[in-house]
């Protein structure tokens, strides 16, 4: 079956225990979550399976092709990273950091193609951030920044993008318009492998969530049943108030648990 697919792998760092016997998928046209405390693994995991971290066990394949049979540049066809934060220091413009999503599909020196192009401006319209093209990405809010950065990832064409913590740091409306974007990308083919702390958002926005503790997953199935309270209470410490409003349901923390 096509997809991501990531079997039994274990990683240690340093001598210590990152993951173990880690097992995942993301098909196409799903938004899959990766939740957990700090310290679970959540972005070693997805570092992993980028290839930017060396696993000590399992494997890793992409629509039924193993991950050590790509090279570097037909991996990147196939993944995009969205990484944390992923600060910009240099004063280019919008399109211009979109324009390297089409990296892998150049080769050396190459000039960008009429379909180059298309790709990026495809990417930013998807992500709405075309009114952006000619601003120094420096010069950008937080949460124009993030749109930036994503129609990068939506450039490569990859069929998987994998996203850490997107919406970190940022104000409440543009959290909702970077899930939006993402939820948006699965419903037209993507497959989406997201980090997130914000609970109400794993709950509102992912077909499946996977929840990861001490370096192994702990569970993974729609959020309902991810997001319980048993889950809450033994996972994070905490309860939460649940609600439904226009036809999503909700999810705030509420309490922190005396562990005592």
């Amino acid at each position: 079956m096509s997809g991501l697919d990531i079997q039994n792998i274990s990683l240690d760092l340093d001598g210590n225990k990152i993951l173990e016997n880690v097992s995942v998928s993301v098909r196409e046209g799903e938004v899959v979550g990766l939740i957990g405390p700090n310290g679970a693994g959540k972005s070693c995991l997805l570092k992993s399976i980028l290839g930017l971290l060396d696993i000590k066990s399992g494997k890793i394949s992409i629509d039924d092709q193993n991950i050590d049979d790509l090279d570097l540049k037909e991996r990147a066809m196939k993944m995009a990273y969205a990484a944390q934060g992923a600060p910009v220091y240099w004063p280019l413009t919008a399109e211009t950091i979109v324009g390297l999503g089409r990296v892998p599909h150049l080769n050396p020196w190459q000039k960008l193609t009429k379909n180059d192009k298309i790709a990026i401006d495809y990417a930013m319209e998807r992500t709405d951030c075309a009114d952006l093209s000619d601003r120094l990405v420096t010069t950008l809010s937080g949460g124009e920044r993030a749109r930036v950065l994503l129609a990068r990832v939506l450039a490569t064409g990859a069929k998987y993008i994998l996203a850490d913590e997107p919406v970190a740091a940022l104000d409440p409306s543009h959290q909702l318009q970077v899930m939006n974007i993402l939820s948006s990308l699965s419903k037209s083919g993507h497959g989406v492998l997201v980090v997130l702390h914000d609970l109400g958002h794993a709950l509102r926005y992912c077909d499946r969530l996977i929840l990861l503790n001490d370096a192994k997953v702990i569970g993974q199935d729609v959020p309902e049943k991810i997001l319980s309270d048993q889950n809450l209470k033994n996972i994070f410490g905490i309860s939460a108030s649940r609600w439904a409003e226009n036809g999503h349901s909700l999810l705030s923390p509420l309490n922190v648990l005396d562990e005592t």
